[in-house]
């Protein structure tokens, strides 16, 4: 798509840093320069302020992802490339669930909302449709978040880091740049199941687990 909106050698283009490196990949396979802007992080996709910061004379496109179900702000994003001039793509993750899948997820993301202490469980709204349930554990950084996903494993609950590594971080793509929010999302984030065939009894156990762990989230003095 890049490619054939004509993006090329010479231009650069705005994108996330927070997982899906295979978008700046694609920059690089058409030629241009990835760009990396920052967060919201609430949604995890890429923040419209921060993409406008980052836009320069040699901005050519924004590609936005949409992240763990919730989608990026599109309409503000649009109406950026517009006073710009720039070309808007935007990525999902995965396809979308088929609509009782998603109601379902609902369902057990709305279990875990009202059980789980400790942990910072993730803001619904509209059209939230839960490919990943991504919590935060809070506290000194990724020692927490790490020590706790493996605790929770071992309590015989599936979970994982949903991004390791910021692309930014990556030896190909580093960048001098300042993306707080994206760098606080890699060290404190973890995903839990909430798969539609989970059974009760699955979701208890997932609740039991976490909130065991409450020692784990308190800062290190």
């Amino acid at each position: 798509m890049l490619r054939a909106a004509g993006v090329g050698a010479g231009d650069e283009v705005v994108v996330p840093a927070f997982g899906n490196v295979e978008v700046a990949q694609a920059v690089t396979q058409a030629g241009a320069l990835p760009v990396f802007a920052d967060i919201d992080p609430v949604t995890y996709c890429v923040e419209p302020s921060a993409v406008e910061a980052a836009v320069g004379p040699r901005t050519a496109a924004i590609v936005a992802v949409h992240r763990f179900g919730r989608p990026a702000a599109m309409a503000r994003l649009h109406e950026l490339g517009q006073r710009h001039g720039l070309l808007v793509l935007q990525h999902g993750e995965e396809p979308e669930p088929a609509r009782d899948e998603i109601a379902q997820r609902r369902q057990r993301a709305g279990y875990l909302d009202a059980r789980l202490r400790g942990v910072r469980t993730p803001e619904g709204g509209d059209g939230h449709t839960y490919q990943q349930y991504v919590v935060r554990v809070p506290g000194n950084g990724r020692p927490d978040r790490d020590a706790f996903a493996r605790a929770v494993r071992a309590r015989g609950v599936d979970c994982r880091v949903p991004v390791k590594t910021p692309v930014h971080r990556l030896p190909e793509f580093r960048r001098c740049v300042a993306l707080p929010e994206t760098e606080r999302a890699a060290d404190e984030t973890l995903a839990l199941p909430v798969d539609a065939s989970l059974t009760r009894r699955d979701m208890q156990r997932i609740v039991a687990a976490c909130n065991a762990l409450g020692g784990l989230l308190q800062p290190a003095f």
